[in-house]
């Protein structure tokens, strides 16, 4: 069994909040799986599910982003799995909306919920899908800042709505690729840079 984590706040106000995309995707492989991610298990809401024939199970942690790792420890222990049977998907500023990188090890770069599991796994050396919440380049190619926490947990624009559930269409193919062909062959075919319209 695999475990995978969303990360996010839990919470209404939270809900469609850039800093909440891993809970959004979770959401969304739920959907598809057919469950609800409503058992208290680990700190977390769960469910397992069947996702591209592997039995997975489904984990939304309640103990807000800064402590995500005590629920991502807790879960392992409880269901005895070990680091590499862990895939986390988060928010990354640092991508440009639309766009995800899969990656096996990687610095919390700022990111609380990638520090505190780390710091409670002792080691960065876990599978992530980072899904990109930062502001597209300007048509001359220059970065635009997003605005940090601030923008981090303000509700998503409708256009931001429309981009983030294309992106996360791609995470659970990205989630299936990384199942059923393996980390490098998913890195392959998700890691490239795509041309955003």
């Amino acid at each position: 069994m695999k475990l995978i984590v969303g990360l996010g706040n839990p919470g209404p106000e939270y809900a469609f909040t850039p800093h909440n995309a891993g809970f959004l995707a979770v959401d969304r492989i739920a959907d598809i799986c057919a469950v609800q991610v409503v058992n208290r298990r680990g700190r977390a809401l769960t469910a397992k599910a069947m996702l591209a024939g592997h039995e997975v199970l489904l984990a939304k942690p309640e103990t807000f982003m800064n402590l995500s790792g005590l629920s991502v420890a807790a879960l392992l222990q409880d269901f005895n799995l070990g680091i590499e049977d862990l895939i986390v998907l988060y928010d990354e500023l640092d991508f440009a909306l639309g766009t995800l990188r899969i990656a096996q090890r990687g610095s919390a770069n700022g990111h609380n919920g990638v520090r505190s599991i780390s710091g409670v796994l002792g080691t960065a050396e876990w599978l992530r899908i980072r899904i990109g919440v930062g502001k597209s380049p300007l048509a001359d190619g220059r970065k635009v800042k997003a605005g940090g926490a601030d923008y981090l947990l303000t509700p998503m624009r409708k256009q931001d709505m429309s981009a983030m559930d294309e992106v996360l269409d791609r995470a659970i193919r990205a989630v299936e690729a990384v199942l059923t062909k393996g980390v490098s062959a998913a890195m392959n075919e998700f890691n490239r840079k795509v041309e955003l319209g």
